[in-house]
Formats: C-alpha cells, structure tokens, sequence
C-alpha cells in the first residue's frame, strides 16, 4: 500500500472518528435547546423572532462544552471550525456532518440549503437598519450621537454632525429639559426630511441615580490608605471637612447604603477612586482607599458610585422615569432602559407603556434598547433578549463603563466579545458604547489605542460617540475608521481582498 492509500485511509477514520463524536454533540444540542425553547414558551409573541430564538437557544446549548478539540482536526480535512457559526447554528453543523460523512465514505451528504445560511445575517442587517437607520454603501456599522445642550440652540450642530456621517441621535433625559429634548428632535426630524432620509432617535431613561449626593470637604484630595465615611445625611449646612478630618459623603439611592458590608468594595468616579468598607456603624461607613491616580482623587457631588461584586436588587424604572417616559413615547425611535437587570424591570417597563398606549400593538410601539451595564444583566442577558424580543424589536448597548468597573476592567476585552457573538445568534443589533475616541471628542486628539478600539467597534451594527467639543470631527474619524474595517471584516470574518500595500511585492 503506498503512502498516498495510507494517508487517505488514515483521513477516511479521522473523519468517520469526527462524525461520531459530532452527531453526539448535536444531538445533545437540539435537546438542550429543545428544554430552552420550551422553557421560552409564552414569551415569544412576535412570530418573526421564533427563528432567532431558536437560533438563540441552539447557540447556548452549544456553547456549553469546549469546541477547542473539534477545531483543528476539522481545520485539518478543510473544514468549518464552527468558529463563525453564530447566525446558523444548527445548519453549520450540519454542513460539517455532511461533508465528514463524504470524506469519510458513509453514504450520501445531506447539506442544508444555501438559503439557511444567508436569513440569520439578512434579519440582523433589517433589524440594524429599522433600529439606526438605513445607508447606502459604508461603512455598514452606524454611528450613533449623543447630543449635547447646544444642539437645542439651532439646527446647525445637528447639521454637522449628520454631514459628518451620523446615522441615528441620542438623548440622554438625566440631562437638559424637556424643551431642549424637543427642540433637539426636531431640528432632527427637519433636517432628515429635507436630506431625504430617516434619522431614527433614541431617548434613554435616567434610571435609578447610583451617585454621590452631597459630600463634606469636596475640595479634599484623597490618597491611597486615608479614610472617608459614608453616611446618612450631612449635618445642615456642613459642606466643609468635620473634625473628624475624614470627608463625609451621603449616596442617592439607600440601597447603595444598606448593601456596604464590611469589606465591600466602593468605586467613584468610574473607578478613579477605589476603597473597600472597613467599619460599618448605623451613623456611619469607613471606607479606606486602596486606588487613586498619582494625585489622589477628590469626592464630588453627581460622580458615579458602583459596587464591585455586589448585586443591587433595584428596580430599573423608577418614578422619575415617568415624565421622561411619557415623552419618549410621543416622540422616540428608540428607548433607552437603564440599569434594566431582571424579567421583572421589562415587566414593570411593559406595563407603564401599555397603561399610556392602551390597545396598542406592541410592533407600534418605539424599540427598545436594553443597557447592560451590571453582572446580574449580564447573566440575565439571554431572557432579557427573548422576553424583549418576542414583544418589540430590540437592541443591546454594551455600557462599557458602568460594565467595566462592575465586572473588573481586565474582564470587559472578553465579556464585550461574548455579548458580541450572543447577540449576533440572537440576531439583535448591538451598540457599542462608552469613550469611543474619546480624547479626541473631548480634548481634539485620539490616541493609538481610542482608535484601535474604534476600529474594533466595527464588529458591532451601531457604535456610540459620547459629547464634546470636537463631536463632528470625531464622527467624521470614526466614519472613516469604520469604513476602512469593512474592507477587512464583518463580524468575527475576515474579507480575504486583495492586499493593496504589497501588490507588485
């Protein structure tokens, strides 16, 4: 037997090897996400998102075991590695079987149609493109705008930023006033119609306010090893250092306060100063900083305040949310939920809108953008999608600020790749947010890693700017940033075009 037989029959077994043991893994797949569908029962009213359900629950049953093993000898026979099965799960796999069965000379293939694998990636792009708006040509991720103040004073800013290659508005209601929102979207709506096209907005809730009240000795910088306290209320009229000598700071919501147990970790300012608990008292929270620039850092009123490693059990929709909501359902593409955690917080959102749209269809209704911004989200990521998802069209903003300091910042370049892939097998539109060049919005220049972020974000259907001073200049950037990726990419694969450095090489 020469060696060429020898190979080929050696080739013949690895193939009838892998067979055998990937039939196993699909079979325990379709009846994992069997129990998952049926789990999902009652949730899914919209027929048009049964199909990414499914697709949903056959990525998660998937995704249970390693796949590592299955990579290279299946990479090996010139064969799918199920690395880029995320939009046709099941049909991927199939196709594998198939062609083992072939190679390994087990009777004929049987491939799924071409068509099963094109309909995951076309409901994807419509969703994006309902949800942000349509383009013609690059780049295909779009840009959302957070609109600052200014852009209520007149169409010009807004103008620009359109120009500039903006696809879709944000509105953040913590800020600015319900004046400003409307003159904002309208000068939007104006200038969309008079360039032809739809310029969708997305308007989010505050949400629960997580921040520093009021402090005692604002002015006060801390370093690594001093103490501050958390308490209860300040004395009236006490904004300067007690005799103490420790600054005193009072948070916005009581929960924050209830869950600081000895040891807790405590982040102000997205983590710019870190402390843990060390005594805790009915009048008052030590808390000893462990982290802080080189300058130390100072307690302000209005800062972020997060608990690492805590699970907050507050409610996403509060009663402020109310004023805020009532408007974004008169004039919003697009809802944003923050803090949104639980099947409960939909719950709780689904009730307000249907007591002030009563007999409306939820399809009518605005989408709704879901802000993972906590690790009880994060777990709860698949349920929210579906029980969203079967009711409106839906999207997921990676808040990767909030997210970050949650979950640890070496934890986030991982977890934001996860969202990726869980979305796209859910074929919901993603949003990547937070400090997108942000040093060149706000101070007029990027650095090298702001834009090798941004060239990342192209694997996303929507990317967020935050507001500056240099916004139009940094769409412009990211545009063409974007537009430059999709030469190389889409998603997690690569476009093999030729390339252009080293043509005559």
């Amino acid at each position: 037997m020469s060696l060429a037989e020898v190979e080929a029959r050696e080739r013949r077994a690895q193939a009838r090897g892998l067979y055998r043991a990937l039939e196993v893994l699909r079979a325990d797949m379709a009846r994992r996400a069997a129990a998952t569908m049926e789990h999902w029962d009652g949730l899914i009213l919209r027929p048009e998102f049964v199909a990414s359900a499914r697709n949903l629950a056959d990525y998660l049953a998937l995704r249970r075991g390693d796949l590592v093993p299955f990579q290279a000898p299946l990479a090996s026979l010139g064969l799918s590695s199920l690395g880029r099965a995320e939009s046709h799960v099941r049909a991927s796999i199939d196709a594998v079987l198939a062609s083992l069965a072939l190679i390994g000379g087990e009777g004929e293939a049987e491939y799924p149609p071409v068509e099963v694998f094109a309909a995951g990636p076309a409901r994807l792009a419509a969703r994006r493109d309902h949800l942000f708006g349509a383009r013609r040509g690059n780049p295909q991720t779009r840009i959302m705008v957070t609109l600052p103040t200014a852009a209520a004073d007149g169409p010009e800013l807004i103008a620009q930023l359109l120009a500039a290659g903006a696809d879709c508005l944000r509105i953040n209601c913590a800020h600015d006033t319900p004046e400003e929102w409307a003159a904002m979207i309208g000068h939007a709506r104006r200038l969309g119609a008079e360039m032809g096209r739809r310029v969708p907005v997305q308007i989010d809730l505050p949400g629960p306010k997580l921040r520093i009240k009021a402090v005692s000795g604002e002015e006060e910088r801390l370093h690594v090893g001093e103490s501050f306290e958390i308490v209860p209320a300040l004395p009236r009229g006490k904004k300067k250092l007690r005799k103490s000598g420790r600054v005193q700071a009072v948070l916005s919501h009581p929960a924050q306060h209830a869950a600081l147990t000895e040891g807790a970790a405590i982040w102000i300012n997205d983590g710019r100063l870190r402390a843990r608990v060390t005594d805790v008292s009915p009048e008052r929270v030590i808390c000893e900083v462990v982290s802080t620039p080189g300058k130390g850092a100072r307690i302000r009123p209005e800062k972020g305040v997060n608990l690492p490693g805590t699970d907050l059990r507050v409610p996403a929709l509060t009663e402020d949310d109310m004023a805020p909501l009532d408007f974004a359902l008169r004039h919003a593409d697009i809802i944003g939920y923050s803090f949104v955690q639980t099947g409960a917080d939909l719950r709780a959102l689904f009730a307000a809108i249907e007591e002030r749209l009563p007999g409306r269809n939820p399809q009518d209704w605005p989408a709704l953008m879901l802000k993972i911004e906590t690790p009880l989200a994060l777990r709860n990521l698949p349920a929210l999608i579906v029980e969203a998802g079967g009711r409106m069209p839906v999207g997921v903003m990676i808040a990767r600020g909030d997210l970050a300091v949650e979950i640890g910042f070496e934890r986030l370049t991982e977890i934001q790749e996860e969202i990726l892939w869980l979305c796209e097998a859910a074929e919901v539109p993603v949003v990547w947010a937070t400090q997108v060049l942000e040093g060149l919005v706000k101070d007029g220049q990027a650095s090298r890693a702001e834009m090798t972020d941004a060239a990342m974000s192209q694997r996303a259907e929507c990317v967020m700017l935050n507001k500056g001073p240099h916004l139009a200049e940094g769409v412009e950037v990211l545009h063409d940033v974007l537009t430059r990726m999709d030469r190389h990419s889409n998603k997690k694969s690569p476009r093999l075009g030729a390339l252009g450095l080293w043509h005559d090489f």
